[in-house]
């Protein structure tokens, strides 16, 4: 599809204009300066009810509050009966004072409902919650997934209400940890990207960019519902989640077969990924972590990209038509009606993980390697990523976003302090099924196909993929994006 052309109105915040490649994208930069127009944003909304308490819920509802700061009530809605009931109210949601309450009855008295509970239960409860929600109010969304499954299903919105959505690009509790580092440091935050679905009262702009600021988010995009459930379903089966999932693994095995130690062998592959590669990412962009090595390591780094890039280009375009057909969204329903059954066990018991454990115990940080040959690994799959979404059409704000921030400066941190099976086992339940289902095909693709065209003799490798990375479109927007993030970095406890 073309690339997109967005642009959007608003009368409470201001808009700027940022250029990236050869498009011109609009923006809202945040920060606690614009706190005060908050009430201005969501004027005629008498109460935000955020309904559910996963990792996205728990840290959003307490964004807003603390946000707002009373001048709009956000009350927390839960399924009678919920154990999460405890935890809203250890974090200051109460029924006496109208802040904690069922979800159908919350549902039913707010007038900007953000509806946070899992995408399996979205699917399962649409027409309940819609039936509960009042003409002229507003549904907002975090995920396009409940857009695709109404596609599958032929069926629509309802009409009488505006429907938004604001989707922080990185997990829950980097949404809280970031928001809690920002009261120090102002604007500090997830980016998140904005969309206007239905705009029944006129309003919709505002509330979402309110929602977006509120948050917490250093700057804001455009896009649609539906750009943002294709590219943020393929990005997590991708390299923000299955993709560095499988590449580890991958790497891991590779190092260890190379006559590497368990320990040395899981520093060269998980900790040089979530350390020093996503570090450098973060700050100078994907070339930056090639111009850190030196000449002979700058070879290794290409050949290991060229090999690496065909394979993540092929799983993500394979993934992005399994997403667009909305075969994975089904397969995430039939999933989520299976879990009583047969649920999801942990990956953390396998070797690897122990060993990690051990690693992430002793850690220095100043000793971890930053390896070229997974450096280019990594950074192959991931640019085969940035142009599987250029070629279908994104903005380049999403693909960014999408790609490589939400990489750098939200899961990937978690991963370095955790594990990346800690990630694997704790995110959302659409990714962790999307993680378990296609992180080994990545892993058999690379170890089958990508590493033996460099280590067999006889095989040439073709460089062709890396041939126009020093050039490539992503650098610069990076560059421009890096000029939007806060001046700090995420702090894991």
């Amino acid at each position: 599809m073309p690339a997109q052309d967005l642009d959007f109105q608003t009368s409470v915040f201001d808009k700027d204009y940022i250029t990236l490649g050869d498009r011109r994208e609009a923006i809202v930069r945040g920060g606690r300066h614009l706190f005060d127009r908050l009430p201005r944003a969501f004027d005629g909304v008498g109460q935000i009810g955020v309904i559910g308490w996963g990792p996205q819920g728990s840290a959003q509802a307490q964004n807003l509050r603390d946000s707002l700061d009373g001048a709009v009530r956000v009350t927390v809605g839960l399924r009678a009966g919920s154990p999460s009931f405890e935890a809203a109210r250890a974090a200051g949601f109460s029924e006496a004072d109208g802040t904690l309450g069922e979800m159908y009855e919350v549902i039913a008295g707010s007038d900007l409902v953000i509806l946070l509970i899992a995408d399996a239960a979205q699917a399962e409860l649409h027409e309940q919650i819609f039936a509960a929600l009042r003409p002229g109010t507003t549904l907002g969304l975090s995920h396009g997934f409940l857009l695709g499954h109404l596609t599958d299903l032929g069926e629509q919105f309802p009409a009488g209400v505006d429907v938004i959505a604001v989707c922080p690009k990185g997990m829950g509790k980097s949404v809280r940890a970031l928001y809690v580092q920002g009261r120090e440091v102002n604007g500090a935050g997830i980016n998140a990207s904005f969309a206007v679905q239905q705009d029944v009262t006129g309003h919709a702009t505002d509330r979402a960019l309110g929602w977006a600021v509120a948050l917490g988010a250093p700057f804001t995009f455009q896009t649609t519902l539906h750009s943002e459930y294709l590219s943020d379903l393929s990005g997590e089966r991708a390299i923000l989640l299955a993709g560095v999932h499988g590449i580890v693994e991958s790497l891991y095995r590779r190092f260890r077969d190379q006559g590497l130690t368990d320990e040395d062998a899981f520093r060269h592959s998980v900790e040089s990924v979530t350390g020093p590669i996503s570090r450098i990412i973060s700050k100078d962009g994907l070339d930056g972590v090639y111009h850190r090595l030196n000449v002979t390591d700058r070879a290794v780094f290409a050949d290991a990209y060229s090999a690496a890039y065909p394979v993540g280009l092929e799983l993500t375009q394979e993934i992005y038509d399994e997403v667009a057909s909305g075969n994975e969204i089904r397969s995430v329903v039939l999933a989520g009606k299976r879990l009583a059954r047969f649920p999801m066990g942990k990956i953390d018991q396998a070797d690897m993980w122990q060993v990690g454990a051990k690693v992430r115990a002793d850690r220095v940080e100043a000793d971890i390697p930053l390896d070229p040959f997974t450096a280019g690994v990594f950074c192959g799959v991931m640019m085969a990523q940035v142009d599987a979404l250029i070629e279908r059409g994104h903005p380049y704000s999403e693909i960014a976003n999408e790609s490589v921030i939400e990489a750098v400066d939200s899961l990937n941190p978690y991963m370095h302090a955790r594990g990346v099976a800690y990630m694997v086992d704790n995110c959302s339940t659409t990714a962790r099924l999307g993680s378990r289902k296609w992180a080994p095909r990545f892993d058999y693709l690379l170890t089958q196909r990508a590493y033996p065209s460099i280590d067999i003799e006889g095989e040439t490798l073709d460089t062709t993929p890396f041939e126009g990375f020093e050039k490539h479109v992503i650098h610069p927007v990076l560059r421009v994006c890096a000029e939007l993030r806060p001046s700090v970095d995420i702090f894991v406890e």
